[in-house]
């Protein structure tokens, strides 16, 4: 369905798509505005609450844990929605095509993309959407240690895996990257200290709602 097509069947006239589009784009903005801290969870989650219910969301579905999630995302963003590989430009002008089609905060690139749309649908996903994303990630930990043996309370091979795709992976190239294995250790340990501070703060996101309650949300 093409744009044009969207707004004539959703909106009175294209006009007034264009406006309620751009204010939603604003106040999306706002709502997914990065962290000023990235080093601890329980700030993360107090400033984006949601997020919280979306990692949780995700952990229950596909097995990932909340830190690993966080952890992931961290690395490949530092929770930046809007996030593109730099583009070159030729004679200081001219643009380049950009070194890959990653994009957004887990730096999803459009095949991977591509293949979680098809098996999961949803025509109005986005990898700029942190909802998405983390279900994304969840989906893909979950085919790595179906695949691969992975698990998923192994972040430093599940990233490993995530970096280089199911087939890199088999292959173990990334055994000969020690750039790569140092990155995939410290996102390791960012999820262990992400884990460790999740333990002391994580009552305070679970029954905040109106119809969670006592005992059936801890």
């Amino acid at each position: 369905m093409g744009f044009e097509t969207f707004c004539r069947i959703f909106f009175p006239s294209i006009k007034y798509c264009f406006i309620v589009l751009f204010f939603m784009s604003l106040l999306s903005g706002c709502a997914n505005a990065p962290p000023v801290s990235t080093a601890n969870l329980c700030i993360i989650f107090e400033k984006q609450p949601e997020w919280y219910d979306y990692a949780k969301e995700s952990e229950e579905k596909w097995g990932t844990p909340i830190p690993v999630f966080m952890a992931f995302i961290r690395q490949e963003s530092n929770f930046r929605g809007d996030v593109r590989p730099p583009r070159r430009w030729f004679l200081g002008f001219i643009p380049l095509p950009r070194s890959s089609s990653a994009y957004g905060y887990g730096q999803i690139q459009d095949p991977a993309w591509e293949d979680y749309l098809s098996a999961n649908g949803g025509w109005f996903k986005s990898r700029a959407d942190m909802e998405d994303v983390l279900d994304f990630i969840g989906w893909y930990n979950h085919i790595s240690a179906r695949r691969l043996g992975i698990s998923e309370r192994n972040p430093e091979h599940l990233y490993l895996a995530y970096h280089e795709g199911h087939r890199g992976y088999q292959r173990g190239a990334w055994r000969r990257k020690p750039r790569l294995r140092r990155v995939a250790k410290r996102v390791a340990q960012q999820a262990r200290k992400y884990g460790s501070q999740l333990g002391h703060c994580e009552d305070r996101f679970k029954c905040r709602k109106f119809y969670q309650f006592w005992p059936f949300c801890r």
